[in-house]
């Protein structure tokens, strides 16, 4: 590591320690030439996902994004935004766990009213309605009757 006073390469590590809940290192360095102290953060590298959309054009995966998508859907509901976080970031862990760079967004709309199926059930079928574009009452009905008969 190049030490940011003097510029030589020459550096030893004091201390190491995880922050961030265990996604980063943070380390202590100390220069062999000017003994001068600075700090290092080592994290993981993740390659960015891309998300197909339905007319075919690419887009970067964004968590806040889907976050959004299901608040919306939560809207004066009682699900607790801490739930809504942990399920967002576990379907983004998911599709980082593929290791397919490239996901269609049906994929990721259908992890989504999984997830929101067993979180809220009024939630799933808001969120269902906008994604599967219901066209008329039927087709929610539809949706609604397959939510009650399901075991």
């Amino acid at each position: 590591m190049k030490c940011p006073f003097c510029g030589v390469t020459d550096s030893r590590v004091i201390d190491s320690r995880p922050t961030d809940e265990g996604s980063t290192i943070r380390r202590r360095r100390e220069c062999a030439s000017c003994q001068k102290r600075f700090t290092t953060y080592e994290i993981v590298e993740q390659v960015p996902l891309v998300v197909i959309k339905k007319d075919g054009s690419r887009q970067t995966f964004d968590r806040m994004k889907l976050l959004a998508s299901m608040l919306r859907a939560c809207e004066k509901r009682t699900v607790p935004l801490g739930e809504l976080e942990a399920v967002s970031a576990g379907i983004e862990q998911e599709l980082q766990n593929s290791l397919e760079r490239e996901i269609p967004s049906s994929l990721v709309g259908e992890l989504v009213m999984a997830r929101l199926k067993s979180l809220d059930e009024v939630a799933y079928v808001r969120f269902a309605s906008v994604y599967r574009q219901f066209k008329d009452i039927n087709t929610f009905m539809e949706e609604l009757h397959k939510l009650i008969n399901a075991p």
